[in-house]
């Protein structure tokens, strides 16, 4: 739901496969284009690939499926996409494009059975965030993943922002001492408030096919980031608390949630909501000898042991290929990089766990232990 740009793909030009080019970046690490199939169009944040991606020159959109065509088109003749690149059905795609990535805008308990897929042909997959809708889900990608030997990123658009990396890079370099408590806070005034089309708000409000309601949508940025701060540790216990302020609108899934993790020592305070005045994306990271609270993506206010008072700094910028989505796939395809931190397979199967026990949590009253799940 935060509008985003997302995900990429390298390249072997076809001159029988219709196909649409996109903008110069930085980081062609493979010299081609990278080759992206994009599988779903029911998420919102497509559009936040498409308008960007359209531009570069560096990832060759090759195929796109989605069930419904009707959907298709209008995203086909909305960027002006040559309908001979739309396919409804998934593996026939796979077989017929053979991309080098895949894009996934799917609901999210659609994110197993696309990465299966994906999985069988050898195609890297970038998704949007969570990975998810279960425990059992997240397992069995990283099951396929490991098993058929490719990388599956989860996006978000904080793992962008310069902010919470320079946050991070304070908490390794030991400058607020050890962590002893976290406060994330995201989310927007909610789906409908914010106008997200009709497919996107459909699956949002769905806890089958979304997991949840502002638990999972936004519940999931907190849960990475806390996960990354720890190093991939995950929590002793998970404590949830959820609530719908607004059922005439959300009748099916919670639009508040508060999620409270725990470690030996340390604690965590995830605020995820619907019903926020303003769109917000923030953290507060508080240490043994100092604070760094992120001011939006690219300011912080920091207060070390000694200061009388905050400081507000700007982050240092972040360098490609760790800069955006698009450049960071093409890194991970290429074999430039390995997947690590944020968008890491085994940080977002913690994630979802962290997920799957608050939910549980939130359903029952009961604090739960991660290690007895």
């Amino acid at each position: 739901m935060c509008k985003f740009i997302c995900f990429l793909a390298l390249l072997v030009v076809s001159i029988t496969l219709p196909t649409v080019t996109v903008a110069q970046s930085p980081v062609q690490s493979l010299g081609k284009p990278l080759r992206v199939a994009i599988v779903g169009l029911v998420h919102g944040h497509v559009a936040g690939f498409l308008w960007p991606a359209l531009k570069r020159s560096d990832i060759q959109i090759v195929g796109i499926v989605e069930a419904d065509q009707q959907l298709a088109h209008r995203y086909a003749d909305q960027y002006k996409l040559d309908p001979q690149l739309l396919y409804s059905d998934v593996e026939q795609m796979l077989t017929t494009v053979q991309p080098q990535a895949v894009l996934v805008y799917t609901d999210t308990r659609d994110h197993r059975r696309i990465v299966e897929a994906a999985a069988r042909h050898r195609i890297p997959v970038m998704m949007e965030k969570p990975l998810a809708v279960s425990t059992e889900d997240a397992l069995a990608i990283k099951r396929v993943a490991d098993a058929g030997h490719i990388p599956v990123l989860v996006n978000y658009e904080t793992t962008w922002y310069p902010s919470n990396t320079a946050v991070y890079q304070l908490v390794r370099d030991g400058a607020l001492g050890d962590i002893r408590k976290v406060v994330v806070h995201d989310g927007h005034k909610g789906p409908k408030e914010i106008g997200v089309p009709p497919e996107f708000f459909a699956w949002l409000t769905d806890p089958a096919r979304n997991g949840a309601g502002a638990l999972f949508d936004f519940g999931c940025y907190g849960a990475d980031l806390m996960t990354w701060l720890m190093n991939g540790e995950a929590p002793i216990t998970v404590t949830a608390v959820t609530q719908q302020i607004k059922p005439e609108i959300y009748p099916h899934v919670d639009d508040e949630a508060t999620i409270i993790l725990t470690y030996p020592k340390a604690q965590a305070i995830l605020q995820a909501s619907w019903n926020w005045p303003f769109d917000r994306k923030d953290m507060e990271v508080y240490g043994a000898t100092g604070e760094a609270i992120t001011v939006r993506r690219d300011d912080l206010r920091v207060r070390r042991n000694g200061d009388d008072e905050e400081r507000q700094q700007s982050a240092p910028a972040l360098t490609t290929p760790y800069n955006d989505p698009i450049s960071y796939l093409i890194a991970v395809v290429s074999g430039e990089i390995k997947p690590s931190g944020l968008s890491a397979l085994d940080t977002n199967v913690t994630v979802v766990r962290i997920l799957d026990a608050a939910r549980e949590s939130a359903k029952t009253g009961k604090t739960i232990r991660l290690a007895d799940r």
